[in-house]
């Protein structure tokens, strides 16, 4: 519950003082112990916290779930696991989760705006896109996926321009040498987020020899995020994409 509508109820007699009190302390953060629950983020940063599932001890898991939809009326999760999604589908029947990207989500019905294009160096990268993607639709940004158009067969990416052209940001995921983040900087007129994958034989060194290529990009306006990040790569990527919906309210 956001501050304005917590003073609102308290107005109206919906809250007690003491609960009004409550729900102010909880709007900066909830203390389980174990974790410390940002319920302010949203009102501060823009969008609500989110949950990466890996490695968090099941009942942790579930009750930080719990309390963070309680507070949104959504949440996001990720690098989930099927056993984590069963585990909280018993308690939270309406979360969803995509095998794929690993997202586990409750979701609100929102309206996407602007233009996301997320590429793949190869099918192999797709994990991560849609990881990128994912997150960026979740935050409300409409996506357009553009999926194995790796420099091996520049012609399949020359086929996709009108996307690149139309796009207000691009995420490129790409493993190998990871040359596609360069390509499309070369041709794109906005920022491209390229996100090094670990897809790759041996010399790839799980990813590190494309996320070098991509720091030592000679195309303007290529940033990096790191590898296998496609969460912060359609977090950055979104926030991009809503900073220029809101400038511009016809999008």
């Amino acid at each position: 519950m956001e501050i304005h509508e917590i003073l609102q109820k308290l107005k109206e007699g919906g809250l007690t003082l003491q609960q009004a009190e409550e729900e102010i302390k909880k709007n900066q953060y909830e203390d389980l112990g174990y974790a410390k629950i940002d319920h302010n983020r949203k009102e501060r940063s823009g969008n609500a916290e989110v949950v990466f599932c890996q490695g968090k001890p099941d009942e942790y898991l579930l009750e930080i779930y719990q309390r963070i939809l309680a507070n949104n009326g959504e949440v996001l999760g990720t690098r989930a696991s099927e056993k984590q999604y069963e585990l909280l589908k018993e308690v939270i029947p309406e979360v969803s989760y995509h095998e794929i990207s690993r997202i586990l989500k409750v979701e609100k019905e929102k309206e996407r705006v602007g233009n996301i294009a997320v590429c793949t160096g190869g099918t192999a990268d797709i994990p991560v896109a849609e990881e990128a993607a994912q997150t960026a639709e979740f935050f409300g940004s409409a996506v357009e996926r553009i999926y194995d158009v790796g420099v091996a067969g520049i012609h399949r990416l020359f086929a996709h321009r009108a996307q690149i052209e139309k796009a207000r940001v691009i995420v490129v995921a790409a493993g190998m040498e990871g040359a596609l983040a360069s390509v499309v900087g070369g041709l794109a007129r906005v920022p491209v987020i390229a996100v090094p994958t670990s897809v790759g034989y041996g010399a790839s060194f799980g990813g590190l020899s494309a996320l070098l290529s991509m720091l030592n990009s000679c195309s303007n306006g290529v940033s990096v995020v790191n590898i296998d990040n496609g969460y912060g790569a359609g977090y950055i990527a979104n926030q991009i994409n809503q900073a220029i919906c809101r400038g511009n309210k016809s999008l």
